[in-house]
């Protein structure tokens, strides 16, 4: 994916972005990412209404995060070679088509369908709409640009599950999909005639569909033997033989990217101790706080729990992504003051923490009891993920720059996708057992949260050991940029290089 670098421009403002590309780019960020953080929010009206369960409809997450991960380099590779514009606007015809087809919805299986071709949508948009972005500017302008679309995507994620609780409570929970498609459906003629077609004549025309297929190949049955594990049985021929297919698949992908001309993942970066580590910071944080919200938005609407409408567990949800939102910004000056390890290892502390918190869940708590611990994690996931962000894209060569951002975008993906299954499939095993075991439905699904929260501090606790393996690095006064990708970071990555080279990185170094 050829982001271009955002750079401070010495020779002044530089070029700055049309009005037309920055409203179409900006409002489809924001649809994209308000759509990906409310549907947790819908899954029991839609469940309610189409008859289908939570732990069927927990695909409609997990599939649109499986095939984003898949399709987020691709269609950056795409719009490389057959025009960024015309990739874009075909991803808002996607993401059109997909939000008609879920809202017409009659079945659980319509509507993870739809989620799944949704998750191609939605990551091309976001790929080629930065891309689009940064070729439409330039120097100080061209920060300014994307300091708007991370706004927009920060801000679209952190009101996503507010919106879809509202939407919920006054349309159905079709609206949601209704109105997407109608901003997107704007975005149409508006794209077409303010932005200009570019492409990069550089790069190779091959497309690496193999590596594609096999990435999804690679997370389809790895989620559905978590999934299913328990009903088959985990040493049923089933279940291992999707972890077989996953493990064959891994080992086929790559073996397809060290002979591709074009490959999804240059297996070169894979040798970056630096972006390794970033994108494995990144992978736990991304993947921890999805299952943390899957969880909970669920538990705080249960008529045997705290019986929340959509509308108050989206307004419950709010400490968790306005905190992101307010803090991701300051955390670069936080680094220059505490040095880069210590602010990802204070986040991820300060992340165990608020799971391990959860562990003591009790069915006689009030919503004020999750409200430390939910903080507790978006102001963990915020100091660790900004950092891991930067370290990304910072710790290459400039011109790997943008296939390390696809690396690091991809691994949020995967990370929700994978950690999403494992607690949906944990809460919904536990809560079964313990209500065949006689417990009562609230107990049960206090033990379940407890369960899951016992998943999430082990994976969070993976990233205290990463960010002690970090080298120490102090990085230099933050500038415009550095501001910029940290107040994206908890949606996106945003190539930013810097003239200092990868030292200034410090995440996995030696």
């Amino acid at each position: 994916m050829a982001d271009r670098q955002l750079q401070p421009d010495s020779a002044g403002a530089g070029q700055k972005a049309g009005l037309g590309v920055l409203i179409a780019t900006c409002v489809s960020a924001l649809i994209v990412n308000a759509n990906t953080s409310a549907v947790t929010i819908l899954l029991p009206a839609i469940g309610e209404d189409v008859g289908a369960p939570i732990s069927t409809l927990q695909w409609a997450v997990t599939g649109y995060t499986l095939v984003g991960a898949a399709f987020i380099v691709t269609s950056g590779a795409l719009g490389d070679v057959f025009g960024r514009r015309r990739i874009f606007i075909g991803g808002l015809l996607l993401f059109i088509v997909s939000c008609v087809f879920i809202a017409f919805a009659g079945s659980g299986a319509a509507v993870i369908a739809g989620r799944a071709i949704q998750g191609a949508a939605g990551s091309t948009i976001l790929a080629c709409g930065m891309s689009l972005l940064t070729i439409a500017s330039s120097g100080n302008e061209r920060l300014r640009a994307v300091s708007l679309w991370g706004a927009a995507s920060a801000i679209g994620a952190a009101l996503g599950p507010l919106i879809g609780g509202v939407l919920v409570d006054t349309t159905g929970w079709q609206g949601l999909f209704w109105i997407n498609a109608g901003v997107a459906v704007l975005c149409l003629p508006l794209t077409r005639r303010t932005v200009k077609e570019s492409l990069d004549p550089n790069r190779p025309r091959s497309i690496d569909w193999l590596g594609t297929f096999l990435v999804a190949a690679i997370l389809a049955p790895l989620i559905l033997g978590v999934s299913e594990g328990a009903d088959w049985g985990w040493t049923s021929l089933a279940t291992i033989s999707c972890f077989v297919i996953s493990v064959a698949a891994a080992f086929a992908f790559v073996a397809v990217e060290r002979r591709s001309p074009a490959p999804l993942v240059d297996l070169a970066l894979m040798r970056n101790r630096i972006l390794i580590g970033a994108t494995l910071g990144i992978l736990i944080g991304a993947g921890t706080i999805n299952g943390l919200m899957f969880v909970v938005s669920l538990y705080f609407q249960d008529p045997s729990t705290l019986a929340m409408t959509p509308l108050e567990a989206g307004l419950a949800t709010l400490p968790a992504t306005v905190g992101m939102v307010i803090l991701a910004p300051l955390v670069p000056r936080f680094a220059v003051k505490m040095g880069t390890r210590s602010v990802v290892l204070l986040g991820f502390i300060i992340m165990t923490a608020g799971f391990a918190f959860l562990i003591a869940i009790d069915s006689n708590w009030a919503y004020a009891t999750f409200v430390l611990p939910i903080l507790a994690v978006a102001a963990g996931m915020a100091l660790s993920n900004g950092p891991c962000s930067s370290a990304a894209t910072s710790g290459v060569p400039e011109e790997q720059v943008g296939a390390a951002s696809g690396i690091s975008n991809m691994a949020r993906y995967v990370g929700a996708s994978v950690v999403t299954a494992v607690v949906a499939a944990v809460y919904a095993n536990v809560s079964a057992g313990q209500v065949d075991g006689g417990a009562t439905p609230g107990d049960a699904l206090a033990t379940a949260v407890a369960g899951t929260a016992i998943v999430l501090t082990i994976v969070s606790a993976l990233g205290i050991g990463l960010a002690f393996l970090a080298g120490r690095h102090r990085p230099p006064e933050p500038l415009a940029v550095d501001i910029a990708a940290a107040a994206a970071s908890p949606a996106h990555t945003i190539p930013t290089p810097h003239p200092e080279g990868p030292e200034r990185a410090g995440v996995g170094a030696a």
